[in-house]
């Protein structure tokens, strides 16, 4: 199948300012929930590295971005990183905050992996060679975490249960 080269540089300067945006909304997931983690330091030193990545991967979207000529969306920037801390604030009253953040960082890993495979494939098909390095160095962070996060789940829920055990049956925050 053959598609239009004007379209396909389109869709993957969409793409790319929307996985821009996405990466700023992860940032804004990630960061308030680092500054209430307390019992489980291991997930908080995996979240630290991870918003370098995130930055990193900013940084390399901006750069492919440049390269087109053209920058990330303001707009959408704005709008993602506010629903991203908007549902850091809904997950910080709840009881089970590890659990539901974790939960939602499992999903939206493999979101932004799903966003890099698409633009892989819009590079490969569009001629844009000169940003597949950066997009799969983004991919495989993303699948690194997604599977750090899949790993230690058993772990943060035992320990989640086991500090809520001990804590006696309240909805105190563990």
């Amino acid at each position: 199948m053959t598609t239009n080269p004007d379209i396909l540089r389109e869709l993957f300067i969409v793409g790319l300012r929307n996985a821009h945006a996405v990466e700023k909304q992860a940032l804004s997931i990630m960061t308030p929930q680092v500054e209430r983690i307390a019992n489980y330091p291991e997930v908080a030193d995996r979240l630290r590295l991870h918003i370098e990545e995130t930055n990193g991967q900013i940084a390399r979207l901006d750069d492919i971005l440049a390269s087109l000529d053209t920058s990330g969306s303001v707009l959408k920037d704005t709008a993602l990183s506010m629903s991203g801390g908007m549902a850091a604030i809904v997950h910080s009253v709840a009881g089970d905050e590890i659990l539901k953040n974790s939960f939602a960082n499992y999903a939206f890993e493999h979101f932004e992996i799903a966003s890099y495979k698409s633009l892989l494939t819009l590079a490969d098909d569009g001629g844009f060679a000169q940003a597949e390095t950066a997009l799969r160095q983004s991919l495989a962070e993303e699948e690194s975490m997604a599977a750090w996060i899949d790993e230690s789940l058993p772990v943060v829920t035992r320990r989640y249960a086991a500090l809520r055990s001990d804590a006696g049956m309240g909805e105190a925050k563990v």
